[in-house]
């Protein structure tokens, strides 16, 4: 529950830029909210995934060291705005989300693009990343007791995928397309209420390991394949003892049987309600979860703005 205080300064924050053509601020704001509450946190965390490497950014930078420096060592993954585009342009679906494991716990996933595929608990053990499109659908289908034409996959709308997209379509289901937020397109395959059932295509690969601990936590699953674009990031993988090729499962980006996902929403979506200002107070709807409990828990938060003076940004 500490850990969602940390969620909702970085919403309350980059909300304040929602619709104003400025991600890289609505995404320094969110940075910089999530850094200074991570400081009340009694933890002693290390960044494995955050917003670069020490040269590239000034916070939440990878090896960072987080918390009080009392509590349990952690690793943290952190998107302090996962849909900087979605936030500058007042669109669906942005959230402020982090992942904790215990130390070592964590893939530490390289900045480059993964082949996934996500589901949710009742297609767990059903699906391959490495079976034909119909496949997995057919397979999501028989698992969730609905006919295809039923079937709601949720791709990332990019040209990379437009073979994925006409095989979805050739197969009769239908297709969510969304322009960013692969978190939140692969945790929704978990929640019914989102109409999602499966997540196709790639995106990034430290968004997948993040997405991969909120799986966990709801029963999901989740695979992935690493995509280099170059040697340099070939010779990446091989530093970290992955071949590219390889099929990474959940006990890959993320082992041990505990850890914990936290996520506020900052523009509206199919699970969480973005951020609102109401004058004096902002409105919050969060989520947090801790996979060795199970336990699933949705927070409303009324904020004070008046008492907390760090989440006013100059703009």
């Amino acid at each position: 529950m500490e850990l969602v205080r940390v969620t909702e300064a970085a919403a309350l924050n980059s909300a304040r830029w929602m619709g104003r053509g400025l991600k890289n601020e609505a995404d320094d704001a969110a940075t910089s909210a999530m850094r200074t509450v991570f400081d009340t946190i009694p933890m002693q965390g290390v960044v494995v995934i955050g917003e670069g490497e020490m040269d590239e950014a000034p916070m939440l930078y990878i090896g960072e060291e987080l918390g009080t420096g009392s509590g349990p060592a952690v690793d943290v993954a952190v998107d302090p705005l996962e849909g900087t585009n979605i936030v500058a342009a007042g669109g669906w679906n942005a959230l402020a989300v982090l992942a904790v494991a215990d130390r070592g716990n964590l893939l530490h996933a390289p900045d480059m693009y993964m082949e996934k595929l996500a589901v949710g608990p009742e297609s767990v053990g059903k699906v391959d990343i490495d079976a034909p499109v119909i496949d997995n659908l057919r397979a999501v289908a028989k698992a969730k007791n609905k006919d295809i034409e039923d079937v709601v996959a949720t791709i990332l709308h990019r040209d990379r995928h437009s073979k994925i997209i006409e095989e979805v379509r050739a197969a009769g289901a239908r297709i969510k397309l969304i322009n960013d937020g692969d978190v939140a397109g692969a945790i929704n395959t978990a929640f019914d209420e989102t109409g999602v059932d499966i997540l196709f295509g790639s995106g990034g690969a430290p968004e997948g390991v993040i997405a991969a601990v909120g799986l966990k936590c709801l029963g999901g699953e989740i695979q992935g394949r690493l995509i280099p674009s170059n040697d340099l990031e070939i010779e990446r993988c091989k530093k970290m003892g992955i071949e590219v090729n390889t099929v990474l499962r959940m006990e890959d980006l993320v082992r041990g049987d505990d850890a914990i996902f936290a996520a506020t929403g900052v523009t509206d979506g199919e699970l969480l309600s973005g951020v609102q200002f109401k004058g004096a107070y902002g409105s919050t709807h969060s989520l947090v979860m801790r996979a060795k409990s199970g336990t699933v828990r949705f927070v409303e938060g009324r904020h004070s703005l008046k008492k907390k003076p760090h989440y006013v940004m100059e703009y």
